[in-house]
């Protein structure tokens, strides 16, 4: 697939990357910024161009007229949408996805349509971040919490500890343990490998154990692994810029918030459009402050700053100072493994929680869900299958009869509302939403080929 990436900061730098990967793909990423583009071509098989991707002379010198795609990732709304407005008007480009930030835009009914601003995809990552920090504080338990099927199944990554009903035993034991919950273990990680599930294999504790489930089972399922915590109360955030703000919007109808924001301006803005939340000014590496606030009391601690030190700061001290949990909001890819092997509980990368979501209108066949998994090592794949026995790889198969590539299991599929997980003798039919685990990132080729019909069905 050609395609063209408009930006090359975090975001566009991490998309980059990951397409980069799959050989199936030329690249071509423009940005104002030489020595950003240089270190990109020095690490990736892709060719760059200097200069704004908005003009039409450069997109025509990036290869515009031939390209399948363009994704507009830079920080500024207005050339995003430029950029695709020219892509379609002058190049035709069949695929336009845009990085849009400004609620003022996302909120407009119709702008984004093809008689209007040609934008087929949309990417707001502070949407995504907030949706995402949003179900880790539901599920206190959780290191992940992602929807599949719109939201009908659900996927969980769990730490085992001691008291958890299965560990120190069998995965072959898991309906005696919890009988009348239907789950399946799609992997296991330990140590940092990858450790193919099977009936024998034993749950070890300190294993990062990966659960799929209808969305009721979840508590269930989290308790299979470890003592499941109490239901969070109390949060803290800091930080009450987009994410923050979004964030704290979405919290304050079930929880006690309190958001500490450094600057006197965007504190006065969120006091105002806040309902219950308790906005404080000031630095949320203040111990006097957060001593004065009670962080000792907090069950979630949330660091959501633009600056990755300031988090990891404020967040290890919360820690020190008494908070149940800390996540932090960490940019760098560098300091994601780095902090939390330490006092930091959970950190967020924005842009593994971004791939996702652009890597579902890039996948080939039906892909209409992905996500990145252990900081992208792995993905999770909610894929439809169409066609009839004839002119499909799977539709009509057992599971046990389908040739799935190394390192991919299906795990779940939805039928309706019914969440079927699956078993060797389960048969796919047409329309079924599959749900597959893929530890090896080299065979999505062969994962995508399995649901792209034979020309026959059309």
């Amino acid at each position: 697939m050609n395609i063209i990436i408009l930006g090359a900061g975090q975001v566009g730098s991490t998309v980059a990357t990951e397409l980069s990967r799959e050989e199936s793909n030329e690249l071509t990423v423009i940005d104002t910024n030489q020595q950003i583009l240089s270190d990109l071509q020095d690490r990736l098989d892709l060719r760059t161009i200097c200069g704004n991707g908005s003009y039409p002379g450069l997109l025509e010198d990036a290869g515009a007229d031939d390209a399948d795609m363009i994704i507009a990732l830079t920080n500024s709304d207005e050339i995003n949408m430029i950029a695709c407005q020219i892509a379609s008007s002058i190049f035709h480009t069949p695929t336009k996805i845009a990085r849009i930030r400004s609620p003022e835009y996302l909120g407009r009914p119709g702008l984004f349509a093809e008689d209007s601003i040609p934008v087929d995809f949309i990417i707001s990552p502070e949407s995504l971040v907030t949706d995402y920090i949003h179900h880790l504080i539901e599920h206190p338990s959780a290191l992940q919490v992602l929807d599949f099927a719109d939201g009908r199944a659900q996927l969980v990554a769990v730490k085992a500890y001691h008291d958890g009903l299965m560990v120190g035993r069998a995965l072959r034991t898991m309906n005696e343990v919890v009988p009348g919950v239907d789950m399946r273990v799609a992997a296991i990680f330990r140590e940092g490998e990858s450790i193919q599930p099977s009936a024998d294999c034993v749950i070890e504790e300190g294993d990062e154990v990966f659960l799929f489930a209808a969305r009721e089972h979840i508590p269930t399922v989290i308790s299979e692994m470890r003592k499941l915590e109490k239901p969070n109360k109390r949060i803290m955030l800091a930080g009450g810029g987009n994410i923050g703000g979004q964030l704290a919007k979405r919290l304050e109808k079930n929880f006690q918030v309190k958001v500490i924001e450094a600057f006197p301006a965007r504190a006065r803005e969120l006091a105002a459009t806040l309902d219950s939340t308790i906005v404080l000014l000031g630095d949320a590496a203040d111990p006097d402050l957060l001593l004065e606030e009670n962080v000792e009391n907090m069950d979630v601690f949330c660091a959501l700053t633009n600056d990755d030190e300031a988090n990891i700061l404020s967040s290890m001290l919360a820690k020190r100072m008494g908070a149940k949990k800390v996540m932090s909001l960490i940019n760098r890819a560098a300091y994601v493994d780095l902090v939390e092997s330490g006092l930091i509980d959970i950190a967020i990368s924005p842009h593994q929680v971004t791939i996702g979501a652009l890597l579902a209108h890039i996948r080939r066949g039906d892909v209409v869900a992905v996500h990145a998994l252990r900081r992208g090592s792995a993905e999770a794949i909610e894929a439809i299958a169409h066609g009839d026995r004839s002119s499909s790889r799977v539709v009509g198969r057992a599971i046990e009869d389908i040739k799935l590539p190394d390192g991919a299991r299906i795990s779940a599929i939805v039928r309706g509302e019914e969440v079927i997980i699956a078993h060797h003798d389960t048969v796919i039919e047409s329309e079924d939403h599959v749900i597959l685990f893929l530890t090896n990132k080299k065979k999505i080729a062969a994962v995508e080929k399995l649901f792209q019909v034979g020309i026959t069905y059309f």
